[in-house]
């Protein structure tokens, strides 16, 4: 990858910069960060999930700012502008470990001068980084904020008592509307050419995705699922829950919004989506995918399996949006993550007019509540 500068000033809001940060786990990582002129604070770090960037944070940057603390949000490995991560199909996959996620968010703390966080934070696939940092380092991440996808805790050990599970994919090859399942298909192959080479092109892609799993789209009304069968995960939007014989930009092309919702959506207007578009239209998407792809090939199991039963034990909170239907996307895991994963979670919060991109759909109301939380 060629050497990139940092992000446009102009594109970020007042008080926050863009910089690098060299030489952390392998990598050369791109961060935005806020509250920076003043030593001594406490550092809040906040990690994106997927097709995002450190720049979705920038709505909750400036208020947690200004209420005194150090706010750091980096690109993940696989995205952005840090580099020295490695996104062919055949790399080595092994530095998209989660336990090497967590090695990667310590070593940009320990970079800035800190050697706790008050808060980690993480939306969507910075959800579980956001829980392992929190699990394994309690003595660094004094708590954590689930955002989106909640976690139900580390794989049990391997077990002979342990039935096979049922090959849910075939199940949804064979429902009378053949499906697939999202993370499958983000697992294959032609996924990343699929969406960097559409024929919408990128920004027109992401405009759809991110339209489709926002409050904005209507139709998104999630609900608890009565189990992992392909009967129930079917009622689920296309968005993960996909036609069996279409990619991703054809799923979400169905759903394009019209020139008028593009042009209502406050959220997210055209000039801050064509910061996303102009970085995945030079990376592709390949780095975000080598995640899911180390999650369905199970390459880091038998390391997770070593912390079974073993929980998040300080204070916890989940943010998600009402519209979202990544809560409940895996049966269960939300109610196990109150009940068994997480011993101290302080607060839920479903927020109304907030699809999957809750701290950008309602930035305001994920300020106030990581405020009060942090402040407990």
């Amino acid at each position: 990858m060629s050497v990139i500068g940092p992000l446009d000033p102009t594109v970020l809001p007042a008080g926050i910069r863009s910089r690098f940060l060299d030489g952390i786990n392998g990598l050369r990582v791109h961060i935005l960060e806020a509250g920076h002129e003043s030593p001594g604070r406490p550092c809040v770090l906040l990690l994106h999930g997927f097709p995002e960037l450190a720049y979705s944070w920038r709505k909750v940057m400036p208020p947690l700012a200004a209420a005194g603390f150090h706010v750091v949000a980096p690109d993940l490995r696989g995205y952005g502008r840090t580099t020295g991560w490695d996104g062919a199909y055949d790399s080595d996959l092994r530095g998209f470990r989660l336990l090497n996620a967590v090695r990667d968010a310590l070593g940009v703390i320990w970079a800035l001068g800190h050697r706790e966080v008050a808060g980690v934070v993480g939306h969507d696939f910075g959800s579980p980084v956001a829980a392992w940092c929190a699990l394994v380092r309690p003595d660094v991440f004094r708590s954590v904020t689930l955002m989106s996808a909640p976690f139900a805790g580390p794989p049990a050990p391997p077990s002979a008592a342990a039935p096979a599970a049922p090959d849910i994919h075939a199940a949804m090859a064979a429902l009378d509307r053949p499906r697939k399942h999202y993370q499958w298909y983000y697992s294959t192959r032609p996924a990343n050419a699929d969406m960097w080479h559409c024929k919408q092109g990128v920004h027109d892609f992401l405009r759809a995705y991110y339209h489709h799993k926002s409050a904005d789209w209507t139709s998104n009304k999630p609900h608890r699922l009565a189990g992992w069968t392909a009967e129930e995960l079917a009622k689920m939007p296309t968005y993960y829950i996909m036609d069996l014989h279409e990619d991703m930009p054809a799923t979400v092309a169905h759903e394009m919004p019209s020139p008028a919702e593009v042009a209502a959506c406050r959220w997210l207007p055209d000039d801050e989506l064509a910061v996303y578009a102009a970085e995945y239209t030079r990376n592709g998407f390949q780095g975000g995918l080598q995640w899911y792809r180390r999650g369905t090939g199970g390459l880091d199991t038998s390391e997770l399996q070593l912390f079974s039963g073993r929980t998040i034990d300080v204070p916890s909170m989940f943010v998600g949006g009402a519209s979202d239907w990544g809560t409940y996307q895996t049966p269960g895991a939300f109610e196990r993550m109150q009940q068994t994963a997480c011993t101290r979670m302080e607060a839920v919060h479903l927020i109304e007019g907030a699809g999957h991109w809750v701290q950008q759909e309602q930035a305001a109301r994920v300020s106030e509540a990581l405020l009060q939380f942090l402040r407990r």
